[in-house]
């Protein structure tokens, strides 16, 4: 292979001379739209494990979403956003402070995010904002910025869920998604100060595991086969064994009563778990019957079949996927609910709306359930954003943004001063769909939880084409041409065809923990 200069090692990336830096020079430019606008209100729906594979305005092929779409089609759709650690906690304290897992201090689930540090909804409540959380929030600690909040304790229930307060804690009937909702407009119609601009972030736990849907959905995707991804049996070869080691594959982690809604069985999974369905215990008599009602003639018809093999696993993604999805449509159907809240009051027209999720998941692509991994289908997070006026409608924004751009981009629309220890880009230059020519070539991805699942420790960059992953503990390394392989099934890091690129990639991976500040 004949030797490159600089510019063609960039090139051959999909990066330019100019925009080399890991990000542009973006963090001090203002955005405010004018003296005579005020400061939008902020509605920040956030969701857990929403995969974009399953959002129609990202091209879904398996279910629809026509309220999370009309965001979109009034907005702009970012179709390369990706997580800096794809994992509940750490992805929300990345969006809360505008910093990567190794400064906000949230590395993994298991920490207690420290509220003193400065956050987005503080900084907007100093600013004049009325502020409120309402939801999910999963951080192990009060929320602090908010004038109001309400949350639910860790994970959350799904059926009859308690949440917490500053007056302590209260029961609610029905389904979680609704209820969230409930409360959201509750505080909008009656709560904020109608003086005041507001930023409410309403944050549901659908469509976290496990993944049990609402009375309204029960018999959603009934009488439908839902298309499997045609890596639904990856065998994991061509890339890292360490792929091998994983427990979070359909075929062999879901357990039949907490999973997959088959109580009884006393079947256990490859791990030696039979762990029951917490959701069904919650529930009412009414809701029991609604629920038998529909899951015992499917499990009656189940049982009768006595599948086994690639038969057995293609049941079992059904019955996830299906249940996942009915948790989305109900998610879909109350943003509706908000949305149209908006425009009855008038609101609408100077309300930033932004829809995103903590991270993606995996919807059975390489066999898998659940996110960590730094391969798309998890890495990749939701963002639509409308804004009248300021969004151009209909925009899809190809450039690379990540969760830690999401607390300078509100502060920017704010008028509120970015500090300098955010390491995240304001998005405000992508609103009218054009990329700047300084804005970032690659983004810096870690995640460093053990334990769960078998993922190790690992570190990675992205550009556009290509993706560089390092499991450091084993010394394995992976690079992905995301062109040619965008399923990532063949890593090329040991292709003389690619050195070139290696060499690239470890450098920007290198640039990239020296900008950050990782050790």
């Amino acid at each position: 292979m004949m030797k490159k200069t600089r510019r063609e090692f960039l090139k051959a990336a999909g990066m330019t001379a100019a925009s080399a830096a890991l990000t542009g020079c973006l963090g001090s430019r203002s955005f405010y739209p004018g003296k005579k606008r005020p400061k939008p209100n902020i509605l920040f729906i956030f969701t857990d494990d929403h995969a974009v594979q399953s959002i129609g305005a990202y091209g879904s092929k398996i279910n629809k979403t026509p309220n999370i779409d009309r965001i979109a089609a009034e907005g702009a759709l970012f179709a390369n956003n990706f997580c800096a650690n794809s994992i509940c906690a750490p992805s929300r304290a990345c969006v809360l402070t505008g910093k990567h897992s190794h400064v906000n201090g949230v590395i993994n689930n298991g920490v207690r995010f420290d509220a003193g540090q400065p956050t987005f909804p503080a900084m907007l409540q100093q600013a004049g904002y009325s502020t409120a959380m309402i939801g999910k929030w999963h951080l192990k600690n009060n929320p602090q910025g908010f004038d109001h909040w309400e949350i639910l304790p860790d994970q959350g229930s799904y059926y009859n869920p308690v949440f917490r307060t500053d007056q302590g804690r209260k029961h609610y009937e029905g389904y979680v998604t609704d209820i969230t909702t409930d409360l959201a407009l509750d505080w909008l119609k009656d709560d904020r100060d109608p003086d005041k601009p507001f930023l409410l972030m309403c944050q549901h736990k659908a469509p976290h595991r496990n993944w049990s849907p609402g009375p309204d959905h029960l018999t959603m995707y009934e009488d439908v086969d839902i298309p499997e991804p045609p890596t639904l049996f990856d065998d994991y070869s061509d890339r890292s064994e360490v792929l091998k080691e994983n427990e979070m594959m359909i075929a062999k982690h879901m357990m039949f009563d907490y999973d997959l809604k088959v109580p009884g069985l006393g079947i256990k999974d490859s791990l030696g778990r039979d762990f029951r369905n917490g959701e069904y215990a919650r529930m009412t008599p009414a809701q029991k019957e609604k629920w038998d009602a529909v899951y015992k003639p499917r499990n009656e018809k189940f049982i009768k079949a006595n599948l086994k093999g690639k038969d057995l696993v293609r049941w079992k993604y059904q019955r996830y996927i299906k249940d996942y999805l009915r948790c989305i449509a109900s998610v879909d159907d109350n943003i509706g609910r908000l949305l149209d809240y908006l425009d009855q009051t008038g609101l609408a027209d100077n309300t930033l709306v932004v829809y995103s999720s903590d991270q993606g998941f995996y919807l059975g692509e390489h066999g898998w359930y659940d996110k960590r991994w730094m391969y798309e289908e998890s890495f990749r997070m939701p963002l639509i954003m409308r804004y009248p006026g300021a969004i151009k409608k209909g925009a899809r924004v190809e450039a690379v943004t990540q969760n830690i751009d999401f607390a300078p981009t509100f502060l920017d629309v704010a008028n509120v001063p970015i500090a300098q220890e955010i390491q995240g880009i304001s998005l405000t230059p992508l609103f009218a769909g054009k990329q700047p020519r300084d804005w970032r070539d690659a983004i810096y991805y870690h995640y460093y939880e053990e334990g769960e699942h078998r993922v190790p420790r690992h570190e990675g960059i992205r550009t556009q084409r290509y993706k560089l992953i390092s499991y450091y503990k084993s010394g394995d390394w992976e690079l992905f041409d995301l062109k040619k392989d965008p399923q990532e099934l063949h890593s090329v890091y040991s292709d003389p065809q690619y050195q070139d690129v290696v060499k690239l990639m470890r450098e920007k991976l290198k640039e990239a923990k020296v900008k950050y500040n990782v050790k």
